[in-house]
């Protein structure tokens, strides 16, 4: 009898259709059979001897919402979600209506470790993703996410729990490279488990719809942070393995379910691993030619909800690394995202990307003055130094790209201009373990008609220490700014051509934010989980908005 490994995980949902992730202990068919009548079924693939479903469903009805079970096994299978006894609501599909003037509810954030087992002492503070679920699951009829951005982070593989760490010692010798590491598919797939096996996420996952992108933790910290940090990197004998399988599973676990239900039976790769006996090394051979060339594949994507616009961007591994032709995006991926921030008209405009476009002025001067450094703008012996800085310090942005800052920077203003202008246009970022909102100004001439703001939510689960409070609080500050000018003036880099004030924060903490969108109207609101005496925990909000 086939069993659930993992999931499921609600992933797509539209007006009729929705997809539903989960991992099985053996080949079989997968079904999902909603209370309505709508169904769905998929046999799973196999990869490195884990077996997967993405099962289409169909035949749901715009504006409704109805309970799922999950099956297993041949004819009619057995039932394997929900749990036997659990004690949560019943997993739902909720779908929008046919009109899709409803209220929009977008919650997002980024840079999650897994939570410990309830038994242990959280050295973090209460995670904001199983907060959110606890509050949810308590009172299933209230306010929740319409969907959930997860903006990278996801799993940690350079930083790994105890628990994973003694899970590790007994399959290899930690002493080796990558020592406490995870070094293959096998030990990727463990890090899924221990994050999303955790019951309230697993609960939350299975009904409220999610988006994902990688940062660099999904792979490594500074992940292509430069070509000569790639080159090093390639020269290291383990380094191989574990790119290929980190982009191996973030294509299992999370890019599949990022895709249209069109765009899914367009994918040959897709194709391809599910015609195969063992869809392994199809798997492997995409992986290493994604790596090898950033053309190769695309790995952002784009989500509408009705009126609303939701761009999610690749800014890990779509860069250009060669100096003097840095970019955060190849041409290819720049080309598709400003075709897609320009096409047709909306009410709001959403590009997620997992690093912040503004950041507080002394880092975003900073990174542009090692940037420049780099290029060799001060001479080789400053180029060496700005490369061991760049790696030090993680100058990695998008200020570290000036050519892409400015681009993006433009296609904002273009997307934000004319009389089919969305009312917002707001960059969705984490990443930086802080929370903030910032707010862009153009010489008049240039300024477009919509509202531009940068709203940061980081991190959902995650360590802030005090060196980091007190870097990003001086780094918003008037010394800070002042300090920022000084680098820019010592590599003689231009300012760039808007300017920008924090409205919001910093916030410090595990913490989430929601827009919530209708018509042309949007409110942002920032929700920390905190815990109380006798170990109530809450998501209380902090911050509170009318954007437009």
């Amino acid at each position: 009898m086939a069993r659930l490994r993992l999931g499921p995980l609600l992933r797509y949902v539209d007006g009729s259709t929705a997809t539903v992730w989960v991992e099985a202990d053996r080949p079989c068919a997968a079904e999902v059979r909603c209370a309505d009548g709508a169904r769905g079924t998929a046999r799973t693939f196999q990869i490195a001897g884990h077996h997967y479903a993405l099962i289409p469903v169909t035949g749901l009805t715009p504006g409704t919402e109805t309970a799922y079970e999950v099956r297993l096994g041949e004819q009619d299978g057995t039932v394997v979600w929900p749990l036997p006894d659990s004690a949560f609501p019943a997993s739902t599909i909720r779908t929008p209506s046919a009109t899709g003037d409803e209220e929009l509810r977008v919650t997002f954030g980024s840079c999650r470790w897994a939570a410990p087992p309830s038994d242990e002492h959280d050295p973090v503070g209460p995670d904001a993703l199983d907060t959110l679920a606890a509050r949810i699951s308590a009172a299933p009829g209230t306010e929740r996410p319409d969907v959930l951005l997860l903006l990278g982070d996801q799993v940690y593989a350079d930083q790994t729990s105890k628990a994973t760490q003694r899970w590790l010692a007994a399959r290899r010798n930690l002493a080796d490279p990558p020592g406490p590491q995870v070094a293959d598919y096998e030990e990727y797939t463990h890090l899924y488990y221990e994050s999303w096996l955790d019951p309230e996420v697993r609960w939350l996952l299975s009904t409220v719809p999610s988006c994902m992108i990688f940062d660099d933790h999904d792979v490594i910290d500074d992940w292509n942070t430069s070509a000569a940090w790639l080159a090093e990197m390639r020269a290291t004998p383990w380094w191989r393995e574990r790119v290929l399988s980190g982009l191996m599973s973030y294509w299992v676990h999370q890019h599949l379910g990022n895709l249209r239900p069109d765009e899914l039976e367009s994918d040959d790769v897709y194709a391809a691993v599910r015609a195969a006996p063992d869809g392994t090394d199809t798997l492997r051979a995409f992986a290493a030619a994604a790596d090898a060339d950033a053309t190769a594949t695309r790995w952002s994507y784009r989500r509408d909800f009705g009126r609303v616009r939701l761009l999610m961007v690749d800014t890990r591994a779509a860069r250009v690394l060669e100096e003097g032709k840095r970019a955060m995006l190849d041409a290819d991926e720049a080309r598709w995202l400003r075709e897609q921030a320009l096409e047709g008209d909306c009410d709001h405009l959403l590009i997620g990307t997992s690093l912040p476009w503004l950041l507080p002025h002394l880092i975003h001067d900073a990174e542009g003055w090692n940037a420049a450094l780099c290029r060799g703008e001060r001479g080789a012996r400053w180029a060496r130094f700005g490369e061991d800085l760049r790696r030090r310090s993680d100058l990695e942005h998008w200020a570290a790209f000036p050519a892409s800052f400015e681009a993006l920077t433009a296609l904002i203003a273009e997307a934000g201009s004319g009389a089919t202008a969305p009312a917002t246009v707001c960059v969705l970022s984490g990443d930086v373990h802080h929370a903030y909102v910032a707010e862009p100004s153009w010489p008049t001439d240039d300024a477009p008609t919509s509202r531009v703001l940068q709203l940061t939510c980081s991190p959902v689960h995650n360590s802030i220490p005090a060196s980091i409070r007190l870097g990003f609080r001086f780094g918003w500050s008037r010394a800070g700014r002042a300090l920022g000018r000084r680098f820019a003036r010592h590599a003689e880099v231009t300012q760039a051509g808007i300017d920008w004030r924090r409205t919001g924060g910093p916030w410090f903490g595990n913490q989430l934010m929601t827009l919530t969108l209708r018509g042309r109207t949007a409110h942002l609101r920032l929700d920390q989980a905190r815990a109380r005496r006798g170990g109530d925990v809450r998501l209380e909000t902090a911050d509170s908005r009318k954007l437009s």
